[in-house]
């Protein structure tokens, strides 16, 4: 009971992180999507602080919520926030949803949970991954996220809903899969704990981790501030979830063909 308790309150605390940030983001010019002067003006309100503070708080949650269940249990949990999202910020916003954005809503949550479920990620053979396993991982992650970004970018920055639209969602799949490879790489820094805590400033993938988390979070930013979280928000929690990474030797004890925790 517990570990479902955690995995709810972690995809809550993930969607009110996001639409948080997209109030702090709102009235901004659309032309600053991409731009450094975006964090510049949201390091202006405290609005802001307060979802990086929910993103934090949702990673701990997580993690706690891991710690007590298995990773089959809490993934499909996790994907619900995305309605959880899209009813947050309809309360907040005063904008009602029709039946075709909940009908959308429900059938990719309902999707990917079921998917997750399926392939029933479990405990399995410890493994060490090889670097040219990392690399096609890495490559083939971040040309997803060059290809959406330039999608995106190509979209009008007008006022024009399906451009604003268009960049919204391009940038979220771009910053879920992101965030997915952060994750990865988080993963693989507990392999290199294994070997001494110098270890870990010793190999890569401390500062993989920091440079793919400082631009997935600055991808969300751009994709909350692009457009609606109707448009962001379906991109952003799919992709991350839908990444597919390796084994790793950590205290997770994930096994062969599973998704950890993002």
């Amino acid at each position: 009971m517990l570990t479902y308790l955690l995995a709810v309150l972690a995809a809550g605390a993930n969607a009110l992180s996001s639409v948080l940030q997209r109030k702090a983001s709102r009235g901004m010019p659309r032309e600053d999507s991409l731009r450094l002067r975006l964090i510049l003006k949201l390091l202006r309100r405290p609005v802001w602080f307060a979802g990086v503070a929910g993103v934090v708080a949702g990673f701990l949650l997580q993690a706690a919520a891991l710690g007590s269940g298995e990773l089959s249990v809490v993934e499909p949990i996790l994907v619900f926030e995305l309605p959880f999202t899209l009813i947050l910020a309809s309360w907040a916003f005063r904008i009602p949803l029709r039946r075709r954005e909940w009908a959308a809503a429900a059938g990719m949550t309902v999707g990917l949970a079921a998917l997750l479920y399926l392939l029933a990620p479990s405990t399995g053979h410890l493994r060490t991954v090889t670097w040219y396993v990392w690399l096609l991982g890495v490559g083939a992650n971040l040309a997803v996220v060059g290809a959406a970004v330039e999608w995106g970018r190509r979209a009008s920055t007008g006022n024009d809903q399906a451009g604003s639209g268009r960049r919204a969602a391009a940038f979220g799949v771009a910053a879920g899969s992101l965030f997915g490879l952060t994750a990865a790489l988080i993963k693989g820094m507990t392999q290199r704990y294994s070997q001494g805590f110098g270890a870990l400033f010793t190999g890569w993938e401390l500062y993989g981790m920091i440079v793919s988390g400082v631009l997935a979070m600055f991808l969300l930013q751009s994709a909350l501030h692009a457009g609606s979280l109707i448009a962001a928000q379906p991109g952003l929690t799919l992709s991350d979830a839908g990444v597919f990474r390796r084994p790793f030797d950590d205290p997770l004890r994930v096994g062969h063909g599973t998704l950890p925790a993002a």
